[in-house]
């Protein structure tokens, strides 16, 4: 069977870790809630939201605020970044990924998004074509760094986790690879830096969607 590679979406495929937090501050300004930093916010991206608004609001994800808010950002979401899409891509995306997908490559994707919002996002940059499967918050139990979603994929496809490798710009993707059994590229250009993501013990490290790239063809596709 072909291989199979995971993607997760914010950090590693779309760089929109500065739209993410313009977004979150536009929710706190339009509910009248103290600015939590910028700094803060960041340290939450690659979280659900629910989660992440809690976080950063110190308070419980039932409370009737994080649902507002998560209600909000999907607002500001579809108004502040779904039209900037094409442009947040990292360079080299776009032609690597269709490269990828010309050489029967099996791509999918599990992300910390609303799967709703994560297939907006790819379709708004024209990329969604060459997914088979996308895998959002809502589509779990669990989110990553458990399990569950690349089990979900492997299931998919009928593969075993010596088929696929995941990709991801933080420890929850390596940590939830590792958890499956599958091997990891983890990016050096996304939310979280080279030290901890070398401590979540990835098979390669890459520091440009090239690299990316490269690792799968040396190592993956041979």
């Amino acid at each position: 069977m072909n291989k199979i590679i995971i993607f997760d979406l914010d950090g590693t495929l779309f760089d929109t870790s500065r739209a993410i937090v313009e977004t979150f501050n536009a929710v706190f300004k339009g509910l009248n809630i103290p600015l939590v930093g910028n700094e803060n916010i960041c340290t939450t991206i690659g979280l659900p939201l629910e989660k992440a608004f809690a976080t950063l609001l110190n308070i419980s994800p039932e409370e009737a605020l994080i649902a507002k808010a998560v209600e909000q950002y999907q607002l500001q979401y579809r108004r502040c970044i779904l039209p900037k899409a094409k442009e947040l891509l990292f360079p080299g995306v776009e032609d690597g990924l269709i490269s990828l997908n010309k050489k029967g490559v099996k791509l999918s994707v599990a992300t910390s998004k609303f799967t709703a919002s994560a297939t907006a996002l790819l379709q708004a940059a024209g990329i969604d074509v060459v997914f088979d499967e996308v895998i959002g918050a809502d589509h779990v139990s669990k989110p990553k760094p458990d399990p569950e979603s690349g089990r979900k994929i492997l299931e998919y496809y009928g593969a075993t986790p010596e088929m696929a490798v995941m990709v991801g710009d933080t420890t929850h993707d390596i940590h939830m690879a590792n958890a499956v059994g599958l091997r990891s590229i983890a990016v050096t250009y996304g939310i979280h830096n080279v030290d901890m993501l070398k401590e979540a013990k990835p098979t390669w490290i890459a520091n440009c969607f090239d690299d990316v790239l490269r690792i799968i063809e040396e190592n993956i596709l041979k």
